[in-house]
């Protein structure tokens, strides 16, 4: 279980890094040239090429795999918890106390203060 979460890891990381890469070698839709003096409006909503090209999809199914492998890390997080009843803090150990050193002395709680009858104005 502990090598399939490691590769689980690996191609969740690996897939992050290609969804970086592949956003920033995209250009946006205003990035032609011909977009700064107007004539970008002429064509259609997706471009002439279609709704999508190689980058595009190639963004989409890295996206797919980095989401997959989320919900795959988390449902394996998960089922290990629940194997485990303890929690974060019983894995720490104190340590006893050492002989001669001083105990606090118990808090005893102060008298509320009184309420004010007067308000001077």
């Amino acid at each position: 279980m502990n090598l399939f979460h490691s590769i689980i890891t690996v191609v969740q990381v690996l897939s992050a890094v290609a969804v970086i890469i592949l956003v920033l070698l995209q250009h946006g839709k205003g990035a032609d040239m011909g977009a700064a003096f107007g004539s970008g409006s002429s064509g259609s909503l997706f471009g002439a090429t279609g709704s999508a090209n190689f980058l595009s999809r190639s963004t989409a199914v890295c996206a797919t795999i980095f989401l997959l492998c989320t919900l795959g890390l988390s449902f394996f997080s998960r089922s290990e918890i629940g194997r485990e009843s303890s929690g974060v803090m019983e894995s720490i150990q104190t340590a006893p106390a050492a002989e001669g050193t001083a105990t606090p002395a118990p808090v005893v709680p102060s008298e509320p203060a009184k309420p004010v009858q007067e308000i001077p104005k």
